[in-house]
């Protein structure tokens, strides 16, 4: 994977700069800060990129790819043995053992095949990460997610034929969409089924997600800087996608 980051001075700003627009996006809407997490998106940043962050006190941490997380993880969390780990990117299914001996909460859950890759996986390993159906709120084809009419059959099927406590939902709006929309009816599906996680809101919309009640924002570049997307990305993106 290629990586890259920011002098650590700027990655302690990024990260301040981020936590005090969550604060004053709680207080407009008179919440509690301490009730939203902070998930900073670290994919493609090296070790020693993501250190600062952890230096200042972050604890939770996003990347989007399986092999990349359990290339730089282990030994990060020898160090700092109280880090959650979140993987908010695609998920094959058939990394789904490894992603379930590493993730503490996994939000791309959005097919059955997947579905029943991690409840074989769960029930061999004998940990239970938190789990979030990605919702693809704008039906866009090229992204992954189920569809919003899709969400109550997989929901059912997760608990009834598989087992799964489903813990929240996860969205990523349509680039060119005003993002609160689907915030707002991620927020509704979430509240019809009791969900207490909504994993919504990135570095350039997070706000807008607190004021529509995410409980958990993911902000990457905010915080580490601009990335360059690697080959074996694209790869395992088409990988998934490939997944029937």
């Amino acid at each position: 994977m290629a990586e890259t980051h920011l002098p650590t001075a700027d990655v302690a700003a990024g990260l301040m700069a981020v936590r005090e627009g969550i604060r004053r996006a709680a207080d407009d809407c008179g919440r509690d800060p301490a009730s939203i997490g902070l998930v900073a998106v670290s994919k493609t940043i090296a070790a020693d990129g993501i250190l600062p962050a952890l230096e200042a006190g972050q604890r939770i941490f996003g990347e989007n790819y399986v092999q990349e997380a359990k290339a730089k993880w282990p030994a990060l969390r020898e160090r700092f043995p109280d880090v959650e780990l979140h993987l908010v990117g695609p998920l094959q299914s058939n990394k789904a053992r490894e992603a379930v001996e590493l993730f503490e909460v996994i939000h791309g859950l959005d097919r059955l095949s997947l579905a029943a890759a991690l409840a074989k996986e769960i029930a061999r390993v004998g940990r239970t990460p938190k789990l979030l159906v990605q919702v693809n709120t704008g039906d866009e084809p090229q992204k992954g997610g189920i569809s919003p009419s899709g969400v109550d059959a997989l929901l059912a099927s997760c608990r009834d034929d598989h087992g799964l406590a489903i813990s929240g939902l996860m969205c990523i709006p349509p680039a060119d969409d005003p993002p609160s929309a689907h915030f707002g009816l991620l927020a509704a599906i979430a509240e019809r089924h009791g969900l207490p996680i909504l994993s919504m809101g990135m570095s350039a919309d997070y706000e807008a997600a607190i004021q529509m009640g995410a409980t958990h924002v993911r902000v990457g570049t905010a915080i580490f800087g601009a990335r360059v997307r690697a080959g074996s990305e694209a790869r395992e993106d088409a990988a998934r996608v490939r997944e029937t």
